[in-house]
């Protein structure tokens, strides 16, 4: 059974800041001679991860909406130089759109089920370059 991780992206205002983050993080990580993989720190390891990483994804909330997600590749336990354990969730570089759904602020991440995961936005030419403002009309009409 597929689980996906459900998490407020703080700092990011809209995908598009998601994507120019990841990409400088991905950039920055070659410039150093760095394996190029894309990955989340987070404090907590999920119990559940073979569940997650049988197809499961990090689906990212956004001033209140959940907006994007990205596949789960790999969920990796380490203890940081500090001897605090962490957990490094190793992230798809494709950030998938989703139909927009609201969502209250929560800290950390929460499992999240895949009968309520919001369907991915499919069938549109060019949503990813349409301007946010209009993808959120468009999708309050029922058109995306």
């Amino acid at each position: 059974m597929t689980l996906h991780l459900i998490k407020l992206c703080v700092g990011a205002d809209d995908v598009e800041d998601l994507r120019s983050w990841q990409a400088e993080r991905l950039a920055e990580k070659r410039k150093k001679k760095e394996k190029p993989v894309l990955a989340h720190v987070t404090r907590m390891v999920p119990t559940r991860a073979a569940d997650i990483l049988d197809g499961g994804s990090l689906y990212w909330v956004m001033k209140g909406y959940i907006r994007c997600r990205q596949r789960l590749l790999s969920i990796e336990p380490f203890v940081d130089g500090e001897g605090i354990k962490r957990c490094r969730l190793v992230l798809d570089p494709e950030i998938v759109l989703v139909r927009r759904r609201e969502r209250r602020a929560f800290q950390g991440w929460r499992y999240f089920e895949a009968k309520d995961a919001p369907a991915d936005v499919k069938g549109v030419d060019d949503v990813d370059d349409m301007p946010e403002a209009m993808r959120a009309e468009l999708e309050a009409l029922g058109l995306l």
